[in-house]
């Protein structure tokens, strides 16, 4: 009941402060970033002076739509924004995501905002689609790019920032699953018995 209660005072009584650090000259990633929080993320970033913010989304089209979006609220006199595939549901999209990150110039924070919830049971890379995409995919592409982001924040004396958006929800969440013998990678994947929140 205790959460409850905090989630209901957090959503209607508690103000987020209005973004106002400096991210002059830095290049950002965020990740899921063509709607909802990632999209307001990268627009708050487009307004404190980022040079390059890549928005990584599963789908080009919808990337493009938000990045004019972003272009049009924000008055940007130049494109600061570039669209990046990610398909989170493919090891090897990570992987060439990743690589294709680490050669940038400089990479200065990357937001992994991007995420599934879903009712419907499916399975990526051989786990349920859950953990392949929000967890798995999420902490490989971390891991990746790590180097890049150290690297960079040697060479501009900046701060490396790595963030990764999640839900109070886990504080609720039921997992029999790990409460089992076995791994819950394995547990979490037999659709025989997988919850997935429909029943």
């Amino acid at each position: 009941m205790d959460f409850y209660f905090k989630l209901f005072y957090s959503q209607f009584f508690v103000r987020i402060p209005y973004p106002t650090a400096d991210f002059t000259g830095q290049t950002i990633i965020v990740t899921g970033s063509n709607t909802g929080l990632g999209l307001e993320a990268a627009r708050h970033l487009a307004r404190l002076g980022a040079a390059k913010i890549i928005l990584a989304v599963r789908t080009v089209s919808k990337g493009e739509t938000a990045a004019a979006n972003i272009i049009q609220s924000t008055g940007l006199t130049k494109n600061i924004i570039e669209v990046w595939p990610l398909d989170l549901t493919s090891f090897d999209s990570v992987k060439t995501f990743a690589a294709r990150a680490n050669s940038l110039d400089r990479l200065d924070a990357v937001i992994q905002n991007a995420g599934i919830l879903t009712t419907v049971y499916s399975e990526a890379e051989g786990v349920e689609s859950h953990v392949t995409v929000n967890v798995i995919s999420a902490v490989l592409l971390g891991l990746l790019i790590l180097p890049k982001l150290r690297n960079s924040a040697k060479k501009y004396g900046g701060p490396a920032r790595l963030a990764f958006v999640g839900s109070d929800v886990l504080y609720i969440a039921k997992s029999k699953e790990a409460e089992g013998p076995g791994s819950i990678f394995e547990a979490v994947s037999r659709k025989e018995s997988a919850d997935m929140g429909n029943r």
